[in-house]
């Protein structure tokens, strides 16, 4: 067990089992009804703050009947140290100290592992979300929710001085995610929340493999949850420190995505529809290039005509190799034709979403009219796969 040696007050050891939660059986005290993670990382002077409200907040509700528990990653500022400092005057806090592992949905899942709560939660340290709503998520919780999770984009929620740009970042990373996962993002209205509260039996025993810092998405795509209630909030503006959301974590978002996203799918027929996909790139960008530039065809119609021949590409291959076995059980010309009009279909709404992401980089955020394309093409691909493996690949008889 850590310990440091200005305090008697020990710290919690740091699980290093699988990212797991355990049952309610392997918890000594069965009596806790909420266990709140609260990650840090830099954040002493927001630390005691934050364990003050939440203390003022819960005590009247749950007594002694919840605990809240500060990760740290071995913040340079001692965030820690500050937190074990004060842990005499408020006995419903518990502290642990990371030095090996670092990230925030880490920390929240091995805040978890210790955690005795029949429910666990997580909040920011930063006082950006607002501590009291955590009663009304505690409500939802006590009606029967699996999952109660709190939204900028519900009623009385928002954000509070957010740019443009910050605004679009997020909005955008949300439509991605319906792209790429639309049965696990598009089950709340902010997938980008970290803010919410989980029934412990809702992720028992499910093996978590989160990548950048939004835990909530690993949740929705691992756990067992059929009751999801939302509260709105306002995100406020951090008061102390700096923000940490850097470029680094849009990738490592888009990274989860992907990684649930194989997690659902079947990797041989991915890797055939990948391979297909990156093939048509090549078709794609030099058709684009000869309308575009040789040709002189408008932006709009250049990347319309460039991703239907494209399609039609794309489509033969995959009947050909990709389905080839689902294909193979429905022969003909015939039904080869009836299948390439729905497999064009499909991508219709791919090909609109193709064109408004080239016009949106190029016209509005000024990029590179080729680079855009390839985003383009990056963001549609999972769509068209995923779409077109719901559907079977395959026509309907009809008699």
């Amino acid at each position: 067990m850590q310990k440091n040696s200005r305090f008697t007050n020990p710290l919690l050891p740091v699980p290093t089992d699988p990212l797991k939660i355990s049952s309610s059986t392997d918890r000594e005290d069965s009596s806790i009804k909420l266990s709140l993670i609260i990650p840090t990382f830099n954040e002493k002077r927001n630390i005691k703050a934050i364990v003050e409200k939440l203390t003022y907040l819960l005590n009247p509700t749950l007594s002694n009947r919840y605990e809240l528990i500060i990760v740290d990653d071995n913040s340079p500022d001692r965030t820690w140290e500050i937190a074990q400092s004060i842990l005499p005057d408020y006995p419903q806090l518990r502290v642990m100290r990371r030095q090996e592992e670092r990230g925030l949905s880490t920390a929240v899942i091995r805040g978890w592992q210790v955690a005795r709560g029949e429910v666990l939660g997580v909040i920011d340290a930063d006082l950006q979300h607002p501590p009291e709503t955590l009663l009304k998520l505690w409500i939802q919780i006590e009606q029967g929710a699996d999952l109660a999770v709190a939204s900028r984009h519900v009623e009385k929620g928002g954000v509070s001085d957010w740019s443009i740009i910050r605004r679009f970042l997020s909005r955008g990373a949300q439509v991605l995610g319906l792209v790429i996962l639309p049965g696990v993002v598009g089950r709340v209205s902010d997938p980008m929340s970290g803010y919410f509260l989980v029934r412990r039996n809702a992720i028992l025993d499910k093996v978590m493999n989160p990548a950048g810092y939004k835990i909530l998405i690993e949740v929705l795509g691992r756990g067992n949850i059929r009751w999801i209630g939302e509260v709105g909030y306002v995100f406020q503006e951090r008061q102390e420190g700096e923000s940490k959301v850097t470029r680094k974590q849009y990738i490592e978002y888009i990274q989860h995505l992907l990684r649930l996203r194989f997690a659902r799918w079947s990797v041989a027929h991915f890797m055939r529809f990948g391979i297909v996909g990156f093939s048509g790139i090549f078709v794609d960008l030099a058709l684009f290039y000869m309308l575009r530039t040789l040709l002189g065809l408008g932006l709009t119609r250049s990347t319309i005509f460039s991703s239907e021949i494209a399609i039609i590409h794309n489509f033969l291959w995959n009947d050909l190799w990709t389905f080839r076995a689902i294909a193979g059980t429905q022969q003909g010309w015939q039904k080869r034709f009836k299948r390439g009009l729905k497999f064009n279909f499909v991508c219709l709404a791919g090909l609109i979403l193709n064109v408004l992401i080239v016009n949106g980089l190029f016209n509005f955020l000024g990029m590179n009219e080729y680079i855009a394309k390839l985003i383009a093409i990056a963001i549609v691909t999972p769509w068209n796969f995923w779409i077109n493996l719901k559907l079977k690949w395959r026509v309907t008889e009809v008699d």
